[in-house]
């Protein structure tokens, strides 16, 4: 919202209420942070159009989709060249099973979340589609053991 007008209470009570449930009704929203309906979705429209929010999604329970191995992933690598690294974050990112993928500043120089079926399939996926690509000089895996606080 660069020359936006700036998020107001009650732009910030929406936004608290989308993100528990984005499926809510428009006339739900606009009971729960006290408008009729008409400028509660005025004001979703703006958010939307100016990028406050940018889109709704369900929700998977990784362990009923098949994927219940969290594997929080470090890469350091060993050159420095863009062309190379732009290679390896464009073939990282293409791959399903990495569901968050971050440039870090310092060491290490990735963290990637990957979500697997379980440990041979994450063996399968660290040794057959991490390891080899150009740049990649170590990786460190550190299976989850327990989630204690996740924001979506």
């Amino acid at each position: 919202m660069s020359n936006e007008r700036a998020l107001d209470e009650i732009d910030r009570d929406i936004l608290f209420h989308l993100s528990l449930d984005g499926r809510l009704t428009n006339v739900e929203l606009a009971k729960r942070v006290g408008l009729t309906p008409p400028p509660c979705l005025r004001r979703v429209k703006r958010l939307e159009e100016t990028g406050v929010i940018t889109g709704y999604r369900a929700r998977i329970n990784p362990t009923a989709a098949g994927r219940a191995l969290e594997v929080i992933v470090s890469i350091e690598v060993s050159v420095s060249d863009l062309k190379t690294l732009a290679g390896l974050e464009k073939t990282i990112a293409g791959y399903d099973e990495v569901v968050d993928f971050r440039r870090m500043f310092g060491t290490p120089d990735y963290y990637l979340r990957v979500l697997v079926a379980d440990y041979a399939a994450y063996e399968a996926f660290q040794t057959g589609k991490i390891i080899g690509i150009p740049g990649v000089a170590r990786v460190i895996s550190q299976p989850t053991m327990k989630k204690i606080k996740v924001i979506d």
